[in-house]
């Protein structure tokens, strides 16, 4: 996720899967989430596409034709994959996940999985390469995530309180998604919190930074503009 200072707009993942049913399910899923996803039906395939493109988060099946996932990984890590990567495997014995971890991934989902499950560990696996970073894009404008200011595109800064900083960065975060109200709600504020409230402070982004910051997507939603 990261380039140079700040991070790419777009989170890209590489997701590596026989079965095909379950990788269009999969895939139709990630890209409903606002990544940016590329696939691939054998360790062939997805070790090139691995050593050829630029990666956020690999998934993994750990069966796979041709060449099998764990000497993908082996070969990608050798290479310098800086990606994070989560494989997935029927194989779910203590040592069947130890030697997983071992071989270089950051995480293993055991199949069958539930897909809120997985999306949850995606998510996970992005916030450890957001933690490292030191800005996110909003545009010509850049989110500090040290300082919680706006940066302007002349230098100059925008101070944000708390919960506006935590509502722009959620939704810097995944900048092709739409974030209903209720998933907004609960996740900056509380689940008790005035169901207006993710509008007010949608409001005070605006008054401070203009209107392109945040996109109404009409009945759906929230979506991250630019500055």
């Amino acid at each position: 996720m990261h380039e140079e200072a700040g991070i790419r707009a777009v989170t890209r993942v590489l997701l590596v899967e026989d079965d095909r049913d379950l990788a269009g399910m999969l895939a139709e899923l990630l890209a409903g989430e606002g990544y940016e996803t590329d696939l691939a039906h054998d360790g062939q395939r997805g070790l090139h596409l691995g050593l050829t493109g630029r990666y956020d988060v690999l998934i993994l099946d750990r069966r796979l034709p041709v060449v099998d996932g764990l000497s993908v990984l082996a070969q990608l890590r050798r290479r310098a994959l800086s990606a994070r990567v989560l494989v997935l495997s029927a194989l779910g014995e203590l040592t069947d996940r130890v030697q997983g971890l071992d071989a270089g991934a950051d995480d293993y989902l055991v199949k069958p999985f539930e897909t809120d499950e997985l999306l949850a560990r995606v998510r996970a696996l992005c916030r450890r390469d957001l933690e490292q970073a030191e800005s996110l894009p909003l545009g010509t404008a850049a989110l500090d995530l040290l300082r919680h200011e706006v940066v302007l595109p002349r230098g100059e800064r925008v101070t944000l309180s708390g919960r506006e900083f935590e509502l722009l960065r959620t939704l810097a975060q995944r900048p092709k998604a739409i974030h209903p109200r209720a998933s907004l709600r609960a996740g900056v504020f509380t689940e008790s919190a005035a169901e207006s409230i993710v509008d007010t402070y949608v409001y005070y982004l605006r008054r401070k930074l203009g209107r392109s910051v945040v996109k109404t997507v009409h009945g759906l939603g929230y979506q991250i503009g630019a500055v």
